[in-house]
């Protein structure tokens, strides 16, 4: 059965929405601050966390045979994007003192986008998990979820530390599959592969288990 488009989400969107408009708003804020488009890119990044979003909802609204055709493709992407949105909270690292605007305003900036991200991510996973449980029973939608945030933090990983991207599948195949076999050839080799990975991992699946707990707690 489909996921049905209820009221809850419906109000869901109009917050992501509002919330994506701030950060919109503080980008274009600092642009005017500074005279400068130093963190322009995060407008980008934004769009990408959008993506996997966007695919878990046209999934979860498709219905009988539309469905079965879209499930391994749009589920493919679905994953191969998945991490831009978590990955937005690594925009952190750039938090620094700059001339021209309070660090208070960059801090409310690039946590705006951090939150959106993860909020983001929290969503499209839930929608994904919603599936597989419908399929497959609760057991393996929670399954699905831990391997999925798994996979996304060694996405992250990749993406800030290697600094791949999700076109580098398609655009750049060789070096990505090199690399990622070289880290599971010599685990011990590369500590800080595994340790982001454990420990952004860890920290996404209980902040994912919180949000849906939280959203328990009134029902």
């Amino acid at each position: 059965m489909p996921i049905p488009f209820t009221r809850a989400r419906l109000t869901l969107l109009l917050v992501l929405a509002a919330s994506l408009g701030l950060s919109l708003v503080l980008i274009v804020g600092r642009v005017l601050l500074t005279g400068h488009g130093l963190f322009i890119f995060l407008a980008w990044n934004l769009f990408l966390a959008l993506i996997p979003f966007g695919l878990s909802t046209l999934l979860g609204t498709a219905v009988g045979p539309l469905r079965a055709r879209l499930l391994l493709p749009v589920g493919a992407a679905w994953l191969l994007f998945f991490p831009n949105a978590p990955y937005l909270i690594t925009d952190l690292f750039h938090l620094e003192q700059r001339p021209g605007v309070p660090l208070w305003y960059d801090l409310a900036l690039i946590l705006s986008c951090a939150w959106n991200g993860l909020m983001l991510a929290y969503a499209s996973l839930a929608d994904m998990q919603e599936l597989v449980r419908q399929r497959l029973g609760t057991l393996a939608g929670w399954a699905f979820a831990t391997l999925a945030l798994l996979l996304s933090s060694f996405g992250v990983y990749l993406g800030r530390y290697l600094r791949f991207n999700s076109w580098d599948v398609l655009s750049n195949p060789l070096t990505l599959f090199f690399d990622i076999l070289n880290r599971l050839a010599h685990p011990f080799g590369h500590p800080r592969t595994w340790g982001v990975t454990v420990v952004f991992g860890a920290f996404l699946l209980l902040g994912y288990s919180t949000v849906r707990v939280l959203g328990r707690v009134r029902e």
